[in-house]
């Protein structure tokens, strides 16, 4: 039997991690992330547990990846969604209802997040991120801004605040509320992006919730889609 080329142990390489991904951001989002192991995620994922620690440094470093993975592609997938659009406002409307969705539809799992990021270690920089830091600095961009490396710092911290204000334990903000304080200060219109819907509560015109899978696809095919 030959050897396997580079390139399949780097495609072997990708969907493990792929695999470890999807994992974590499942069980968090399940249980918490004080009752997920390491372990637990490599079982998930079918993955030998020393695979965990070849691709992440400790478990909040690949919690962080993973949900940084699930923020910047559900974001992807609402600016890129059709009627496809380069209208600045829309696109910045589609943006804020990303993420705000996020806090609606995975309450668990973003409450976890934001306790991470207030841990000693803190922010920690990775790829999923900086992706996701393009995605917001080029909505900031498109809808006028003229200092983008101030803007953007400012709608992160905005939208940062608007998730812990919505998934505070005992005293969440809703959803809606938020979103019109947000959609005041960017001058958007209400009907932009994808609106709560008024029969509802907290739920939007899409009622479904997102299917996290797609976002951590270990076929290629189905990942470029």
């Amino acid at each position: 039997m030959s050897p396997r080329s580079a390139l399949v142990n780097e495609e072997l390489r990708r969907r493990s991690k792929e695999r470890l991904l999807h994992a974590a951001v499942e069980l968090v989002d399940e249980r918490g992330y004080e009752a997920t192991t390491l372990g637990d995620i490599a079982d998930r994922a079918g993955s030998a547990r020393g695979l965990v620690s070849y691709y992440f440094p400790g478990k909040r470093q690949l919690v962080q990846s993973a949900v940084h993975r699930l923020m910047h592609r559900t974001l992807e997938e609402a600016l890129e969604r059709e009627p496809r659009t380069d209208d600045g406002g829309e696109r910045m409307a589609r943006a804020i209802d990303a993420i705000l969705g996020l806090a609606r539809d995975r309450p668990v799992l973003m409450r976890q997040h934001m306790a991470g990021l207030l841990q000693a270690e803190g922010f920690l920089p990775c790829p999923e991120q900086r992706r996701l830091a393009e995605l917001l600095s080029d909505t900031v961009a498109r809808h006028g801004s003229r200092d983008v490396e101030s803007d953007y710092p400012m709608l992160r911290a905005l939208l940062m605040g608007a998730v812990y204000a919505a998934v505070m334990p005992g005293a969440p903000m809703s959803v809606p509320m938020l979103r019109a304080e947000l959609f005041k200060r960017y001058r958007l219109d209400w009907e932009m992006g994808v609106p709560p819907d008024p029969g509802g509560t907290d739920g939007t015109k899409e009622k479904d919730r997102t299917d996290m899978a797609r976002f951590f696809a270990t076929d290629p095919e189905t990942q470029s889609k």
